[in-house]
C-alpha cells in the first residue's frame, strides 16, 4: 500500500503534503485499516516518489522533463529505510525512453527496498507535449524494462524486483497482448485515474480484466475521487488488488 506524490507539489499527491516522517505515520494509519480487515495478506508499506517529472517544456535536453534531485531523492531513501517501508521510484518519461530512466536508476533499484513505477501516460512521441498530449508505452518497452530488473535480481541475487505500470485507458499500454512474465519481475497493472465510484469500478473491472499477466492494481485519490472507496470497498473488488496506491 503506497502513497504517492512529489515533494514540490501537493497537487500530485500526498508526498507533496508534509514532511516524510509525518506522510510515513499517516501511510501506517492507513496500512493498518487494511491490515485489520484481510489478515490472510501481509501489509507493506511504501512511498511512491514522482522522480522523473513531466514538463510542457523541452528543457535544454528536448526531453520535457525535469528529474528530481539526488538530495532530495536520498531523502525519500532514508526516511523509507528508517522505517521499514518500500520506496517506489515513479517515472513520467517525457520524450526519453523507459530503458534509458530505468538504467539511471539501477544503482538505487540493486536495494532490496526500492521499486520502479512507470507513467505511459507522460511517455511522449514526436510532437507530443505532457499536459497537452496523453502519451502511451508499448508492450516491447515494458519487457525491455522488466529484462533489465530480471538482469539486476539474478546478478545481485535479489527474490524480485516490483515493476508498476499506471493506465487510465486501454490503449496506454501498446501491445498488451505481447507483455511478457519474468521470473524475478512482480508486474503491476494498475488501474489509474479519479472520477466517480460507478466509473472507477467500470474501468478497474476493464483493464484489469484484460491484463494477459501480472497483478492488480489500483489507485484512489483523496481529494478528486467522487465518494472515496474505502478499504472494504477495495478488498471486495473482483480480484482484490494486490497493490493499492493513493494519491
Amino acid at each position: 500500500m503506497a502513497y504517492y506524490g512529489n515533494p514540490d507539489s501537493p497537487l500530485m499527491g500526498v508526498l507533496g503534503e508534509a514532511a516524510p516522517s509525518a506522510i510515513v505515520a499517516r501511510l501506517r494509519e492507513q496500512a493498518a485499516a487494511y491490515a485489520a480487515l484481510d489478515p490472510s495478506r501481509s501489509v507493506v508499506p511504501a512511498l511512491e516518489l514522482v522522480d522523473g517529472v513531466a514538463q510542457d517544456s523541452p528543457g535544454d535536453d528536448g526531453l520535457y522533463l525535469y528529474r528530481m534531485d539526488d538530495q532530495t531523492v536520498d531523502q525519500y531513501t532514508e526516511a523509507a529505510a528508517n522505517s521499514g517501508t518500500l520506496l517506489i521510484l515513479d517515472e513520467q518519461v517525457g520524450r526519453s525512453t523507459p530503458a534509458t530512466e530505468t538504467q539511471r536508476l539501477l544503482p538505487r533499484l540493486v536495494s532490496p527496498s526500492v521499486q520502479l513505477a512507470l507513467d505511459p501516460e507522460f511517455t511522449m512521441g514526436p510532437g507530443q507535449v505532457p499536459g497537452r498530449d496523453i502519451g502511451s508505452m508499448d508492450a516491447a518497452d515494458i519487457n525491455t524494462v522488466q529484462q533489465m530488473l530480471e538482469d539486476l535480481a539474478v546478478s545481485n541475487g535479489l527474490a524480485s524486483k516490483i515493476l508498476i505500470v499506471h493506465e487510465f485507458q486501454p490503449d496506454m499500454i501498446t501491445n498488451l497482448d505481447q507483455l511478457a512474465s519474468f521470473p524475478h519481475v512482480d508486474l503491476v497493472l494498475d488501474a489509474d485515474g479519479y472520477g466517480v465510484r460507478s466509473d472507477k469500478l467500470k474501468k478497474y473491472a476493464g483493464l484489469i480484466a484484460a491484463r494477459p499477466t501480472g497483478h492488480a492494481g489500483v489507485k484512489l485519490f483523496y481529494k478528486y475521487d467522487a465518494g472515496l472507496w474505502t478499504p472494504q470497498d477495495v478488498l471486495n473488488l473482483d480480484p482484490p488488488p494486490d497493490v493499492v496506491i493513493y494519491q
